[in-house]
């Protein structure tokens, strides 16, 4: 069974620690182990229970969240929430995976998750004391479709598709979800996954073979646009695709 990512929310708003609850219900990955109201509370939670993961607001009262950041000695990993983008700058000089500035989309939300389980994964030695939050045949992402939140496993991708405000993440099925094709290249582990044009991403182990114009998968061909050219020749070519071109 894949281990929770233990969360303390440290925020002296309850209607932001109430969004913070709602989002991460969302995700069975994670788990809310503690609320803090102030820094000086998290201090003592920490050195009682095991943290995994900081949702931590900056502007509270008797410490900053940046200060309280500096003073832990072995710090997990941290997701700055905030009103404030002056301090984001200092935030990630601090090591943050992410700043959440208020108020902030479950979209956005699910980015800087993605990213903390993305670090994650890629840092936890395969015989390491800690066992792996995604293995590489386990990884997946939560995407908002048909009004509710459905997952979709990352190896089962064959490619995703642009539709304006809207992207098409195709597997077996098809997946509808409204957000940018931008947004959702940032959740994908880049060594896996490749944007051979502004409208696709594509999956580099799924593809059969390519030309200069286009990348085949079974009888799939998919476009490849000029500015993508030059790189996605050299890395295909690294990784052995075979070159369709006649």
């Amino acid at each position: 069974m894949t281990p929770k990512f233990r969360c303390l929310l440290i925020d002296d708003e309850p209607p932001a620690l109430e969004v913070l609850r709602t989002y991460i219900a969302t995700l069975p990955t994670l788990e809310v182990v503690g609320e803090c109201h102030h820094a000086l509370a998290a201090f003592e939670f920490l050195r009682q229970h095991p943290v995994d993961l900081l949702f931590l607001d900056i502007q509270m009262p008797r410490l900053l969240g940046t200060e309280f950041l500096k003073a832990l000695p072995n710090p997990p990993r941290v997701i700055f929430t905030t009103a404030h983008r002056d301090y984001a700058v200092e935030g990630f000089e601090l090591g943050a995976v992410d700043y959440l500035l208020k108020p902030y989309s479950l979209e956005r939300f699910l980015r800087a998750v993605h990213k903390v389980l993305d670090l994650e994964h890629r840092h936890t030695p395969a015989h390491g004391r800690k066992e792996s939050l995604h293995a590489a045949d386990e990884r997946f992402l939560y995407v908002r479709a048909d009004r509710k939140m459905v997952k979709v496993m990352v190896d089962e991708i064959q490619y995703i598709e642009s539709l304006k405000d809207y992207v098409k993440i195709v597997t077996s099925k098809q997946v509808i979800t409204k957000q940018t094709i931008t947004a959702l290249e940032e959740m994908l582990p880049e060594e896996d996954f490749m944007r051979i044009h502004r409208s696709f991403i594509v999956s580099v182990k799924k593809i059969d073979s390519y030309s200069q114009h286009a990348v085949f998968m079974g009888k799939t061909e998919l476009p490849v646009g000029p500015l993508y050219k030059q790189e996605i020749m050299k890395r295909l070519n690294k990784v052995g695709v075979n070159d369709a071109t006649p």
